[in-house]
């Protein structure tokens, strides 16, 4: 035991959480076979099988998933402990991974992520982008970007981005014309409309207001996705009427691809916020990036 290299527990860490030797080698920049090697010889040294391997399949046996579930912590203190050297350069350095909505990937984020990293040359910047509801530390990550209702409870929280988003209706000018223009949000029942799907199956129904009334539907279409050039190229394309981020719609609007419609049923929300856990020492990469958010936000009208 006292033998037991670090690169071993971390090699294991990394294939039972991502289930996958090939995408834990692409994350820690390896080969899929130095890690498998890393495996082997850690189970050999203990004489336990920690993980089940099939042609399909890694999934931890009960002995690994206790070691797991103990180690994962464990590896996250030295990777903090680590970090902590960083303070010691002229500059922080390390990696910083985010996980973020598709849409916060799509608009601003990359904007300000290339400014943050023209500051810090010695980081290293990964994201992911996604729309699951998902542990972005169980899941390996340094921090998360979520809109207010998805927030965790033990999360600090630091404002990011727009502070007033809206969602906006468009469909293109064709289907208008045959179908006509709905008046009210209720309209569209009977009309075709685009829907978004998240990745772990839900559909949200559609809410507009007006005035302090709200009003909630559930429309149904020919086109259901989770991608959303798919779902502009549907509506571009005359296929129905469309929902979304106005960011996202106002490209095609102002092209005259699409037509706004139902105008006064803007529904507005507050902008999304930067998440991480309440720690006392922080990786210099991530608290670097906090204060570069905090000072975009006291820098913004």
């Amino acid at each position: 035991m006292d033998d037991l290299p670090l690169s071993e527990l971390d090699a294991f860490t990394a294939i039972a959480r991502e289930r996958s030797f090939r995408a834990a080698a692409r994350k820690r920049g390896v080969s899929a076979s130095s890690l498998s090697d890393c495996l082997r010889r850690l189970e050999e040294r203990l004489g336990v099988r920690l993980l089940n391997r099939t042609t399909r399949s890694v999934t931890p046996t009960e002995a690994g998933q206790r070691l797991l579930e103990r180690l994962a912590p464990a590896l996250g203190e030295v990777a903090l402990a680590l970090g902590q050297l960083d303070s010691f350069r002229d500059s922080p350095a390390g990696t910083l991974r985010l996980n973020v909505p598709t849409i916060v990937a799509r608009s601003f984020l990359p904007d300000m992520a290339n400014r943050f990293l023209k500051l810090y040359p010695q980081v290293t910047l990964e994201v992911v982008g996604e729309d699951s509801f998902i542990d972005v530390l169980a899941a390996g990550y340094d921090a998360g970007i979520r809109y207010d209702e998805r927030l965790e409870r033990d999360m600090i929280a630091v404002p990011i981005g727009p502070r007033k988003q809206r969602y906006i209706t468009a469909a293109a000018p064709d289907y208008l014309a045959r179908r006509g223009i709905p008046q009210h949000p209720k309209d569209l029942l009977d009309h075709d409309c685009i829907r978004h799907r998240f990745l772990s199956g839900t559909g949200w129904p559609w809410e507009f207001d007006r005035d302090g009334e709200t009003v909630m539907i559930t429309p149904s279409g020919p086109v259901i996705a989770n991608v959303i050039e798919m779902e502009v190229g549907a509506a571009v394309a005359g296929l129905g009427v469309i929902r979304t981020f106005e960011e996202v719609l106002m490209p095609d609007v102002e092209a005259g691809r699409l037509t706004l419609i139902l105008e006064e049923w803007v529904t507005e929300f507050s902008g999304p916020f930067l998440y991480y856990a309440s720690r006392h020492h922080m990786p210099a990469a991530l608290r670097a990036f906090v204060d570069f958010v905090k000072a975009e936000q006291r820098k913004a009208p």
